[in-house]
């Protein structure tokens, strides 16, 4: 979501005159486009922030201005902290408002002082968004936003607000002009995106069957997901759209009952397991992906255990793994018995070593096995060209004749660290 969202605010500001750079010491603004899901993402604003005052001063000092501005999650839940900690900052803004930021580059052009917007406007800013603009074959297309789930260890309710659904027509009308500009594989993006509304009668399960029609939409992906919001018609069209790639990213956080209820996530570890059988006897060659948390509130070794046993059990191939982390403002940081950082730390070295090791056996089944990959990118060697399995694995390969943007059948040579080796089948 931030990648969209700062996609999305560089099309906002080039009427303006504004156009990218890769380094701070040449920018007449730097928007840093910030994360509160963790402390240590929020901190690391701060730090960002100490260097970028040193480049800033010294522009000043040679007559250049620069605009430094924070947006996103950072800056909604503590934007008055921000410029306590960082008065230099010219304009801080939510995720919900950088429909604006033409006006508050003016508005602090004008004042010369700090520019505060974290208001949760009555009008969508997706109504106020000029067209969006393709940067490649692959393209992130927002079509829900906020979250009405509430569970107790997230910020995401009180920084992007209650859950918001785009129109039918407008994600469609962004997706044929995304398709039109050469984009060839769309994943679209909520906080909680199987929530998605747009109108009476449809559902993300319908809205995916209509993107898989638009001519040039070779390939669809689709994150965040919530358990409890994956509805039949989207599971069916797991089964039906050859367009829909294999691999689904399904949050559960923990593989204890216990733990679940205490951070009302609303399902319990055999629902998750039912859910899971469903899906794959809808796609059998679907890979799972999946978020845990470790060291939740009261988490004992045997509500660990049960989490090893949960990730044992469905074989995920790929995940992301963290230790809890209190947000302020949140049912959890409330909560009394708060784990230890060293237990913390042991449980998280132990289920990643667990995850590593899935996610290795995976990569090595897929050699010899026949993968269709869309080309999006060069690579280092001559006639080198890389993309993303259907499974979101890299995947790099010597096609002579080949472009980015063509779809390739390949087969799998090797595993590498971080990549796997493909040779043209």
């Amino acid at each position: 979501m931030n990648v969209y969202d700062s996609a999305r605010m560089a099309d906002v500001l080039a009427p303006l005159g504004y156009g990218p750079t890769d380094r701070p010491d040449e920018a007449d603004m730097v928007i840093l486009n910030t994360c509160h899901i963790r402390e240590k993402a929020a901190e690391k604003v701060f730090s960002e922030l100490g260097r970028l005052r040193r480049i800033k001063d010294a522009r000043a000092a040679q007559g250049l201005p620069m605009v430094l501005a924070v947006a996103g999650c950072v800056a909604q839940a503590e934007g008055e902290e921000v410029l306590r900690r960082a008065p230099f900052v010219d304009i801080v803004l939510g995720p919900q408002t950088y429909h604006r930021l033409p006006e508050m580059v003016a508005q602090a052009a004008r004042a010369g002082g700090a520019v505060l917007d974290t208001e949760f406007p009555t009008e969508p800013k997706f109504d106020f968004l000029p067209e969006a603009r393709a940067e490649g074959t692959n393209a992130f297309l927002a079509i829900q936003e906020g979250c009405d789930r509430f569970c107790t260890f997230c910020v995401v309710p009180y920084t992007r607000g209650a859950e918001y659904s785009r129109p039918a027509a407008a994600v469609l009308a962004e997706a044929a002009s995304l398709a039109a500009q050469g984009v060839r594989e769309i994943t679209v993006i909520g906080q909680n995106v199987n929530a998605w509304h747009g109108e009476p009668g449809w559902d993300l399960g319908s809205l995916l069957t209509a993107l898989a029609r638009i001519d040039g939409i070779e390939r669809l992906r689709y994150t965040t997901s919530h358990p409890r919001d994956m509805s039949d018609s989207l599971i069916a069209a797991h089964r039906d759209l050859p367009e829909l790639m294999p691999f689904l990213h399904l949050p559960i956080q923990s593989g204890s009952n216990r733990i679940l209820a205490a951070m009302n996530r609303g399902h319990d570890r055999d629902q998750y397991r039912r859910l899971t059988d469903r899906l794959r006897a809808a796609r059998p060659d679907l890979a799972l992906s999946s978020d845990f948390i470790v060291g939740f509130p009261g988490e004992t070794d045997a509500d660990f255990a049960d989490t090893l046993a949960l990730v044992a059990d469905i074989g995920f191939v790929q995940t992301y793994s963290f230790k809890y982390s209190p947000r302020p403002g949140t049912p959890a940081a409330a909560m009394g018995d708060q784990i230890p950082e060293a237990v913390k730390e042991a449980r998280l070295a132990e289920l990643q070593a667990l995850l590593q090791r899935q996610t290795e056996a995976f990569n090595q089944s897929c050699v010899g096995r026949e993968m269709s990959v869309l080309l999006d990118r060069p690579g280092r060697y001559e006639d080198q060209l890389l993309g993303r399995s259907p499974y979101m694995q890299p995947v790099h390969v010597r096609a002579p004749g080949q472009r980015i943007g063509d779809v390739v059948r390949l087969r799998i040579a090797a595993v590498h660290p971080n990549s796997l080796e493909a040779v043209l089948a």
